[in-house]
């Protein structure tokens, strides 16, 4: 397996059990926008946007290296 295809399937290993632990929060506490938004230090959605945003971001980079193409 190629260091990308590897890089790939860590990132959506990782977001997937990024993905669990929200609905099980959510499912168990329920999610307010500012927790989900400006969640505050200690909070276990504490900078989740940010997180996920970076990991998506860098998957479809990874695509487009795997594929020849660009953004």
């Amino acid at each position: 397996m190629s260091d990308t295809a590897t890089e790939k399937r860590k990132l959506i290993e990782q977001m997937l059990e990024m993905q669990k632990k929200f609905i099980e929060f959510e499912q168990q506490n329920g999610v307010e926008p500012e927790e989900y938004w400006a969640g505050q230090d200690g909070h276990p959605l504490f900078q989740f946007k940010e997180k996920y945003g970076e990991m998506s971001s860098r998957l479809i980079d990874l695509a487009h290296e795997e594929k020849g193409s660009s953004r």
